[in-house]
């Protein structure tokens, strides 16, 4: 379900007071935790660092990012691969059999 729009867009206040200080081309990193902030059209142009609930991850805002969030851009989840015995069996295909080379000197 949506935020009402009478509220309007949740955007963090502290955000906003680091973009206020800082310039968008200045390189500076701003930390946050707040993934559920939308982005607005004064955050273009900045990188923000953001908490996906173990490390940060960077994210440069562009002007197509407007409206979403945050945390859409850092996912909490970390996809591996799927697969089984078919996907081992795929792989090994894939992959060329190199032939060993003799390490030892000749004498």
């Amino acid at each position: 379900m949506s935020r009402s729009s009478k509220k309007g867009p949740f955007v963090d206040p502290n955000i906003l007071k680091k973009i206020s200080k800082i310039k968008p081309d200045a390189g500076v990193v701003i930390k946050t935790w707040s993934r559920d902030s939308e982005i607005s059209p004064e955050m273009v142009g900045y990188i923000f660092s953001v908490h996906n609930g173990k490390n940060f991850i960077e994210v440069r805002i562009n002007e197509e990012m407007v409206g979403h969030r945050l945390g859409e851009f850092s996912p909490t989840r970390k996809f591996i691969k799927h697969g089984g015995k078919m996907q081992k069996e795929l792989e090994q295909k894939a992959v060329p059999t190199a032939k060993p080379t003799e390490t030892t000197p000749k004498k």
